[in-house]
């Protein structure tokens, strides 16, 4: 059981949206009016496409080179092991990240919180700068866990060299999405991670009502609620297999509805109206559920 230590709380700095074909991923993106990155690849086998928004990105993620993976290890957690076994079953929102400002104090802090025990994971690769000239990006990530919640991945990121990452120019995209509005997650007993929850974002006070619980980062909310609110919000049916909690929902913000409609529409791209938001469910958006909300 996690213990209640806190620290200064973390915004949302991406998710993982892990895919079995990341090329087709990424045209459903770009169809849906996205401004969609090139192929990155990692040594340890994972390949990636990136969707840029202010302070947040989507990471699209595909295990690519299956036998350069690296086993799981004592104190040790393996990206690209967690991605294959989470692919095994579904495609989705694999793994959530808040923003780092030291991914090494923040993996302290998991330690003495019960939520951590891995090392901090550094890893570097080739960007391309705005002028796109060859740039360094560098991350360092620490990882924390919900012992309940096997098929959820938790870390947060510290970009090293964060000028070279972010670029404007790649946060325009052309369905007026302008920023991340939260994360949300399903579970049969939203309660049971409230306490990880809290840990993992550095929020003291959570919100708690009849739909579920919520951490209101400095960046996004994370979301945790019952497969029947997610339905009545979203409409969409979660079958919940007593497995913790599941990243379920991406909560985006978007600066007309009607205008994204039209984008939609024209890239043939099936949605629905749910609740004064527009929803792509999972089974065409590669297994996340993607919800749109006008915000003026």
């Amino acid at each position: 059981m996690p213990t209640q230590t806190w620290s200064r709380p973390r915004g949302l700095d991406h998710v993982v949206h892990a895919v079995r074909d990341l090329d087709a991923a990424a045209e459903f993106y770009a169809r849906a009016g996205f401004q969609v990155g090139g192929r990155n690849r990692h040594p340890w086998g994972t390949h990636n496409r990136i969707i840029q928004m202010p302070g947040f990105f989507i990471e699209l993620l595909e295990v690519a080179e299956p036998e350069k993976i690296v086993p799981f290890a004592p104190g040790q957690f393996s990206f690209g092991a967690f991605q294959r076994d989470f692919l095994k079953t579904r495609e989705g929102i694999s793994m959530v990240l808040l923003a780092s400002t030291d991914a090494r104090a923040d993996a302290k802090l998991f330690d003495d919180a019960g939520i951590g025990g891995f090392a901090v994971f550094d890893f570097e690769r080739e960007g391309a700068g705005a002028d796109g000239k060859p740039v360094k990006v560098a991350f360092s990530l620490a990882f924390a866990r919900d012992e309940l919640s096997p098929h959820a991945g938790f870390a947060v990121c510290q970009h090293r060299f964060p000028q070279n990452f972010w670029n404007s120019t790649r946060q325009a995209h052309e369905n007026g999405t302008i920023g991340i509005g939260g994360v949300v997650m399903v579970a049969d007993n939203p309660t049971d991670h409230h306490v990880f929850l809290s840990a993992f974002t550095g929020v003291r006070l959570l919100h708690s009502n009849s739909i579920g619980v919520k951490s209101v980062t400095p960046h996004g909310d994370l979301d945790i609620m019952e497969a029947p609110s997610f339905r009545d919000q979203f409409g969409v049916t979660k079958t919940m297999a007593g497995e913790g909690a599941e990243l379920s929902g991406l909560r985006l913000n978007v600066r007309d509805l009607a205008a994204l409609e039209a984008r939609l529409n024209a890239g043939g791209i099936a949605h629905q109206r749910r609740v004064g938001r527009v929803v792509i469910v999972p089974e065409n958006a590669f297994g996340a559920t993607l919800i749109f909300e006008e915000t003026r």
